[in-house]
């Protein structure tokens, strides 16, 4: 396979494509805004456009990538090597301002997503995209791969009713969509006022590849993804956002483990979760009983004992599956300590965690029901999106 190149090694190849770019740019990005050598999007930004680079905008987690989840914000700033505003899309406000917009004609957006339906950045997207289709800004998304193939998709549909900043689209948990395709989705199908979307396309990008597939370097796209092992895992593990159960924040395994204090990991797996493993019939993973211990967030200081997710064969795994059938295990093991996590999450105060994480509350009762495999089936009813997903595939 040859190596992928990201749209933004797209755009610094093709100096005609970069002279098209008359006006004034904006940049939203992150730490794993990188070209192939490591040098970061801003650096390239600046030498390629000069003066004309006027500002730059970070997501969740901040420009640094540096903050970590649920609400905590980050600063607008005068950035001190750019000297150039940084503005914050998750601090007071997670939609661009008028005053952020102004004295901008191209916004590029050079974001690596996770392939996740609650993975925020983009729902960031879809917001600066929805506020330009009123002003005369050109968005200009430089693709990259989505980490975990273009091609499983795996999940239920976002319910509208639990619709929140790690919600915001009726797609899938698992959507099979890079995040240029996001953005191609979302102007097609979920908004009357169109915006002026520009996509720059990666380069031998194929929809069956995993990111090891690519040749490209990772880095992480938000603090707790540091290996690409994480991304795998995180559509599993992700879910126990919802609950006080450690998904291994504050370890060098996060989002790869689960644990709590009142778990025996090794009595769990043999009596437990190796039987339902096998019943489920889930294959490309193997759960391994593990002990660990956060050194902060939920269960911090304590040790947890757990499992660790290890995915042995990427083609066939299934983290959404995977997650909820050892969601429903470690409840009905650990009974009255385990606990829903309580609001607010991602600035819903209203509705549990697990709810909005989940898009639906019948997978807690699911869950909470101890219900089969054959009801968790019933739940996933992805023709609808299939038809969509089709419809606007580049690759």
């Amino acid at each position: 396979m040859m190596k992928v190149q990201t749209g933004l090694d797209v755009l610094l190849g093709n100096t005609t494509l970069q002279n098209t770019f008359k006006g004034n740019v904006a940049l939203l990005c992150h730490n794993a805004s990188i070209d192939s050598t490591y040098t970061h999007a801003a650096i390239r930004f600046k030498h390629m456009f000069g003066d004309r680079f006027v500002k730059l905008f970070g997501p969740q987690h901040g420009f640094s990538t540096d903050v970590q989840d649920n609400m905590i914000e980050t600063d607008h700033i005068i950035h001190p090597f750019f000297n150039i505003p940084v503005y914050s899309l998750y601090s007071e406000t997670r939609i661009p301002t008028d005053k952020m917009l102004e004295g901008i004609d191209h916004l590029f957006v050079d974001l690596q997503d996770v392939g996740c339906r609650v993975y925020a950045y983009i729902y960031t997207l879809t917001y600066v995209l929805e506020r330009c289709a009123s002003k005369p800004i050109e968005v200009v998304v430089l693709d990259r791969p989505n980490p975990i193939n273009g091609i499983d998709i795996e999940g239920n549909i976002l319910d509208a009713n639990y619709e929140s900043f790690v919600g915001r689209h009726p797609i899938p948990f698992r959507h099979g969509l890079t995040i240029g395709e996001v953005a191609l989705m979302h102007q097609k199908f979920w908004v009357k006022t169109k915006a002026n979307l520009k996509v720059i396309k990666m380069l031998n990008w194929e929809r069956s590849m995993f990111y090891e597939d690519t040749q490209l370097p990772w880095l992480l796209p938000s603090p707790n993804l540091a290996r690409i092992e994480s991304a795998y895992t995180f559509p599993a593990t992700v879910l126990f956002e919802g609950t006080t159960l450690s998904e291994g924040r504050g370890t060098t395994q996060s989002l790869e483990v689960v644990g709590h204090p009142k778990i025996e990991p090794f009595s769990f797996c043999d009596s437990v979760l190796f039987k339902a493993l096998k019943a489920s019939k889930l294959q490309g993973v193997a759960l391994r009983p593990i002990t660990f211990l956060p050194t902060f967030q939920k269960q911090g200081g304590k040790v947890c004992g757990g499992i660790q997710i290890h995915v042995t064969d990427k083609s066939i795994y299934k983290p959404w599956r995977v997650g909820q059938l050892l969601m429903r295990e470690l409840y009905h093991y650990l009974e009255d300590d385990f606990e829903w996590k309580a609001p607010p999450y991602e600035y819903n105060y209203h509705q549990k965690p697990i709810d909005i994480i989940n898009g639906t509350d019948k997978l807690r009762h699911w869950i909470e029901n101890n219900e089969a495999l054959e009801a968790l089936d019933a739940l996933e009813t992805l023709d609808s999106y299939n038809s969509l997903w089709n419809a606007i595939k580049i690759y």
